[in-house]
């Protein structure tokens, strides 16, 4: 589909002042979408100057407004992209978030930034991904697609590798290499999340978002998705050549996903936060540590305190490292 003009802005479930775009992704699916969110514009005025493309993870979609309005009082655009089969494009009859290989995303990444670049007029554009997410912008920024389109990466508690302990106790290498490729569908984990079941107002979080999309016991976790991963995974383990700045943010620590845990509102209880930082070298030569005391695995999420750390860090680094041209 193309990004051009003529496309129809719709009012979007976030409410008034807000707004989002369709983009077919498929030729040969119409179904097939990825969704771009924005804050209405004011009448009269045009895009233009810097602009942020929020990518978020798995069992994930765009609700974080706050995010938006830190990085506007900072000068920039916000935009966020849902990608194909997640939140907005999830579609009746397909598998949410599922894909084979994460390099599917690179066409849906693409439109959207064609849209902001091209379309709207920016003249700059600071990818910010949460998660799985983060893993995927990193993968299509070192693509020729994204070295053209991207200036300046912030990576939100990115999943650089697979905890070890989850891993051999879920499903080990063998089984994965061997039954990804035959019987993608089956599901390898399913089951609640104390980390998801605690951010929503209505188990006492301060979140308020559609659990419909992003569901306090997740959504299953099948074989051809995580070899996805895993693949995208050994892919960064070989090494990245990303030209531009990198912000790799986490938790100050990681601890168990359990309600039992007294930290489960100031820890990273999904991933490895050792993991992470040990694999953030391998994405390029300029390439920033942030560590969030306090923080939990969406930074964004976090409570007031480290939420506030976090977002000045990266609006900060913004302005030092891409500024407006």
């Amino acid at each position: 589909m193309s990004t051009g003009p003529g496309l129809t802005w719709e009012p979007d479930p976030l409410g008034p002042g807000w707004e989002h775009v369709t983009l077919g992704v498929s030729a040969s699916d119409p179904g097939l979408v990825t969704t771009v969110v924005r804050r209405t514009p004011a009448p009269g005025t045009r895009p233009g100057g810097p602009a942020v493309l929020h990518v978020h993870g798995f069992n994930d979609y765009f609700f974080q407004t706050h995010l938006a309005d830190a990085l506007e009082r900072a000068g920039h655009t916000f935009y966020a992209v849902d990608l194909r089969r997640c939140g907005r494009s999830w579609r009746p009859g397909q598998v949410p978030h599922y894909v084979d290989d994460l390099a599917e995303y690179r066409v849906d990444l693409g439109l959207a930034a064609r849209l902001v670049r091209d379309a709207l007029g920016h003249d700059r554009l600071a990818v910010h991904a949460h998660s799985t997410g983060g893993l995927t912008a990193a993968l299509w920024a070192d693509s020729p697609g994204g070295r053209a389109a991207v200036d300046a990466l912030v990576l939100d508690s990115p999943w650089f590798d697979l905890d070890a302990r989850w891993f051999h106790r879920v499903v080990s290498t063998w089984v994965l290499d061997t039954v990804g490729p035959v019987d993608r569908m089956r599901v390898l984990a399913d089951g609640p999340s104390a980390y998801s079941w605690h951010l929503h107002v209505a188990n006492g979080g301060r979140w308020d978002y559609d659990r419909r999309l992003k569901p306090a016991e997740g959504f299953p976790v099948r074989a051809g998705w995580l070899r996805a991963v895993r693949r995208g995974q050994a892919r960064l383990a070989r090494g990245l050549h990303i030209p531009v700045p990198v912000l790799v943010a986490t938790a100050a620590e990681s601890g168990p996903n359990s309600r039992e845990n007294p930290l489960l509102d100031a820890q990273d209880t999904v991933l490895d936060v050792g993991q992470i930082r040990a694999r953030a070298h391998h994405l390029g030569d300029d390439v920033t540590l942030l560590s969030v005391p306090g923080g939990i695995h969406d930074l964004t999420l976090s409570a007031d305190v480290p939420r506030a750390l976090y977002l000045d860090a990266v609006t900060t680094w913004l302005q030092r490292t891409a500024p407006p041209r």
